[in-house]
């Protein structure tokens, strides 16, 4: 399901995270099976009619999800709420806390409705 994606998931170190991150991935593919996987700038990363969904990325402490920082900006309550460290385009999901999936699905389904009619692949 996540074929694109899986040497990515498999250079991580921790099998738990791993686990949890084929897991994220899977969630998105199964709640958006209309979205295109795509592997680039060393993260996996989902598209629609050519341009940009989200993207994922790891590190030690954390996983991360990137919407764009318009997707961001509109998240901010609920992406602190959740209490996830956020950048300016991406958040930051501490391997110890829960994924908040009606969160992310809200932002994911935000980023299809407002990029529809989009040509490019990130916002202008």
């Amino acid at each position: 399901m996540i074929q694109d994606f899986e040497e990515f998931v498999d250079k991580i170190e921790n099998p738990d995270h791993q686990v949890r991150m084929r897991h994220v991935l899977e969630w998105v593919q199964s709640e958006f099976p209309q979205l295109k996987q795509r592997y680039a700038w060393n993260q996996p990363m989902f598209t629609d009619h050519g341009t940009f969904i989200i993207g994922f990325s790891v590190a030690k402490p954390h996983l991360a999800f990137a919407p764009e920082g318009v997707a961001m900006e509109r998240f901010a309550a609920e992406i602190a709420a959740d209490k996830y460290n956020p950048g300016k385009k991406f958040g930051r999901i501490k391997w110890t806390q829960d994924v908040d999936y009606e969160l992310l699905h809200q932002i994911i389904a935000f980023n299809i409705a407002d990029k529809a009619d989009c040509t490019t692949f990130w916002r202008k």
